[in-house]
């Protein structure tokens, strides 16, 4: 008899936590690996939020605070928005959670009954269908591959909505593709939903200022303002500040919405971490300088992988608008032999030959909801990349 409930039965683990966890297991019983499995800045916290977070340990700042957020940081939340979106939000249209996906877990608990449907572009990043799974949703997958540069089309999204839609996830810049959403684009999308007021849309904005070039950063409702009434626009620390472990997402969003959210925190998780908050305060209205600086060597690794991996027999590699990831075809290397006889039969086989003879841990395309490709993440050293990128070439090399 199973101890785990039906919910539970319905979703599966994390596969990008579980290509990480392998590839620590591999690396302490010796074997020389490289993870490109973790989306995490390589980056550290930056010394001014380090020592917010000192100063509020100093002070006392080690107590329960109010469920979804202290108002400070609500506050540096607020201008943030403003700042740098041209959103208003009210300090009540707020919500701080203990990360970002705490914040899109608790939206699909407060909002989602039994049969409801998410639209869920393909590639996703892996949490979201079971997220949507475990609140009782139906997710309901649409697929965007690279004929359209990895982003929904307003057609796609018309055939996809029904009378049970409850919401649209928007991820831009993408986990996993890179890709990013143009105004144009966001509007174009807007005009179909204008048209359907049952639909919410949930974006994920995470990787806001990890674009690059000329491209320039939209969330829908700078696209299509007439959508605020049902819109939750997420974001978080994590990517942008190098503050992965301490986990703050946050969310603006209507009242009604952001109240029922904290109402599942009151009996859940309760408040982020009290010290994490405050750290966050600084971030984001302390200096934001080292952001673009960031960025470009973000940019800098994305053309070195890019640039190798399109050397690589069999591989296809797009040129992504942001984030740190990069979503390469393997579609002429279906059917190949390793030099050993097994069969790369689909996108997980390649992974798994190629951690098993080269020791670099990617992540199977698949777990995002597109075959057949797989993930880098590019968030580590160029001389890494260099060196994983040249165990892949070698590796599509031995194929036959």
């Amino acid at each position: 008899m199973s101890i785990e409930s039906a919910a539970l039965r319905r979703v599966k683990p994390s596969p990008t936590i579980a290509v990480t966890q392998k590839a620590r297991e591999l690396k302490r019983s010796g074997r020389d690996v490289i993870s490109l499995g973790a989306g995490e800045p390589d980056f550290d916290t930056p010394e001014n939020v380090k020592e917010a977070a000192i100063a509020a340990i100093r002070r006392g700042e080690t107590k329960y605070t109010d469920v979804d957020g202290i108002p400070e940081l609500k506050q540096a939340i607020v201008a943030k928005f403003k700042r740098e979106n041209g959103l208003d939000y009210k300090v009540s249209e707020i919500n701080v959670s203990p990360g970002g996906k705490t914040v899109l877990f608790n939206a699909f608990m407060a909002t989602l009954s039994a049969g409801d449907e998410v639209i869920v572009p393909a590639p996703y990043w892996v949490s979201y269908p079971d997220m949507v799974l475990l609140a009782g949703g139906e997710p309901v997958i649409v697929p965007a591959g690279p004929e359209t540069n990895f982003k929904l089309t307003p057609q796609a999204l018309a055939e996809a909505i029904t009378p049970k839609t409850k919401w649209l996830i928007l991820n831009s810049p993408s986990n996993p593709t890179g890709a990013a959403y143009t105004r144009e684009e966001l509007a174009a999308l807007g005009e179909v939903l204008k048209r359907h007021s049952h639909v919410w849309v949930l974006t994920d904005d995470m990787y806001e200022h990890l674009v690059f070039g000329d491209f320039k950063f939209t969330t829908i409702l700078q696209a299509t303002p007439e959508l605020r009434d049902r819109t939750l626009t997420m974001n978080g620390v994590s990517k942008a500040y190098a503050m992965t472990g301490w986990r703050i997402g946050y969310a603006g969003g209507p009242e009604p919405l952001i109240k029922a959210m904290a109402k599942v925190m009151s009996q859940s998780t309760s408040n982020a971490c009290s010290v994490a908050q405050w750290a966050a305060v600084e971030a984001l209205n302390g200096p934001q300088d080292f952001i673009p600086r960031q960025a470009k060597v973000f940019e800098g690794r994305r053309d070195l992988v890019v640039s190798m991996l399109n050397q690589a027999k069999g591989i296809k590699c797009a040129t992504p608008e942001g984030a740190f990831y990069v979503y390469p075809s393997i579609k002429d290397l279906i059917g190949t032999k390793t030099p050993d006889g097994a069969v790369i039969k689909d996108d997980e086989a390649f992974a798994a030959e190629l951690l098993q003879a080269e020791g670099v841990a990617v992540v199977h395309g698949a777990a995002f909801g597109l075959s057949p490709f797989f993930r880098i993440s590019y968030a580590t050293s160029n001389d890494i990349l260099e060196d994983a990128c040249g165990r892949i070439q070698r590796f599509c090399a031995s194929l036959t």
